[in-house]
């Protein structure tokens, strides 16, 4: 099943919750982009169609560690004098190696660690487990763990960190009806799905 059709039931799921909790119609529009945003989640793993499409180009951040490493080198030489300088130098050079190592497929990790980086500046759990979750998606492969009842207990308790964050009822749900209905619609009981899911990892590594 492609993302678009991931993203409408995840949607009609939000729509339904906010129907029962009897949500307003700003928390209803809340809970149906949420839904959609949760039912794409399970692809962000490494051979997902999502990954691609939430990350910046590799171009852009290789460029900017390049020009960083080059202004260290710069600043070392001309500012420090002795072992300062060569330190930095050093520093500047390695910087300019690693940019260089920097491909499209790293970029979900960058993107984890970011996200993680700005959950722990803002003390918000949901942030912090938000990035985990992305930068364990980055190594996974298709259809494994982020398509396991692993994926759907974490994924749960960061909706749960959502909702009591943002006091808004349904939220909880919202995600988790979103999340659990990609893993659903991914079955192999489906004409449509030549895969299944491998809903027991690690402990079977059958598909369903």
């Amino acid at each position: 099943m492609n993302g678009t059709s991931h993203a409408v039931i995840g949607s009609a799921t939000g729509f339904i919750v906010a129907h029962t909790v009897q949500s307003t119609p700003t928390e209803t529009l809340v809970c149906v982009a949420l839904g959609a945003v949760s039912g794409l989640m399970p692809d962000l793993d490494i051979d997902g169609k999502l990954r691609g499409k939430i990350t910046l180009p590799h171009q852009m951040i290789q460029l900017s560690a390049q020009v960083i490493g080059i202004l260290m080198i710069l600043y070392s030489f001309f500012e420090k004098v002795a072992v300062e300088r060569w330190m930095g130098v050093g520093i500047g050079i390695l910087i300019l190696i690693i940019a260089s190592l920097i491909k499209q497929k790293h970029m979900l990790t960058i993107t984890g660690i970011a996200v993680l980086m700005g959950g722990l500046s803002v003390e918000e759990r949901w942030i912090i487990l938000l990035g985990i979750f992305i930068m364990i998606a980055s190594f996974t492969s298709h259809r494994s763990y982020t398509h396991s009842i692993l994926g759907v207990v974490f994924f749960g308790i960061i909706a749960s960190d959502l909702e009591t964050s943002l006091g808004m009822q349904g939220l909880y749900y919202t995600c988790l009806g979103g999340y659990i209905s990609h893993l659903i619609a991914d079955l192999k009981i489906f004409p449509f799905n030549k895969r299944g899911v491998k809903l027991f990892l690690p402990l079977s590594s059958k598909e369903l």
